[in-house]
């Protein structure tokens, strides 16, 4: 209810603006005057920070490119990735597949990162959001691919042989920071912005790489 009146009270500062201006504002002028309302529309609560609100150059440079209905310029977006592929951090111990049956939990939980929960509240991947990964499953989102059968179409037969090397190593690092492989990726960056632990990551990368997982089946 309060989000609500304070949209709406944001809405009608930009139209006020808007009404008083005897010549459309500035592309600037009307940046400005969201920022503000959307600084002065959130605030610090529980867990959850004001500060998740700031975004990074990347961020700004492929909303600009969204907004503008372009793609990004490909030598800006090579180097947002090899930036970012830089930010990757691969598990301390060199072991990237966990527990695919604890991955199949994570992805089906889309629990935590609310105001309400506790800083030990542990993140769900609510890959079910975005993604269709178990040929079972009646419900699922379509803003990412389909990673039904990942594993298999990629022909990891033995997730310790040197063969499947490269597309585990892969899945980590889409996984643990996605901006790495597509610069303005929508796929939320799990391990960089510290939504998933290490362990974690481990158990997403089971759930779609493990012969074993329904996901391959």
């Amino acid at each position: 209810m309060k989000k609500n009146i304070q949209k709406t009270l944001g809405s009608a500062a930009l139209l006020a603006l808007l009404s008083a201006c005897s010549t459309q504002p500035s592309s600037v002028e009307i940046d400005k005057l969201t920022a503000e309302i959307v600084k002065a529309s959130f605030r610090d609560q529980g867990i959850v920070k004001a500060s998740v609100l700031n975004t990074d150059e990347a961020n700004k440079l492929c909303s600009a490119a969204e907004v503008a209905g372009k793609e990004l310029d490909v030598n800006v977006a090579k180097s947002i990735e090899a930036a970012n592929l830089k930010l990757v951090k691969w598990p301390t111990d060199g072991k990237f597949v966990g527990d695919w049956k604890e991955g199949e939990k994570l992805a089906q939980s889309g629990r935590g990162m609310t105001w309400t929960d506790l800083p030990t509240t542990l993140n769900g991947g609510n890959c079910y959001n975005c993604h269709q990964i178990d040929k079972a499953e009646i419900s699922f989102g379509t803003i990412g691919p389909s990673l039904y059968n990942y594993g298999k179409l990629r022909q990891v037969k033995d997730v310790s042989s040197p063969d499947s090397k490269a597309v585990i190593e892969y899945t980590w690092g889409k996984i643990w920071n996605s901006r790495a492989y597509n610069a303005c990726s929508s796929m939320p960056r799990a391990g960089h912005a510290g939504i998933m632990t290490e362990a974690q990551v481990k158990h997403l990368v089971a759930l779609l790489v493990d012969p074993k997982s329904p996901v391959n089946q």
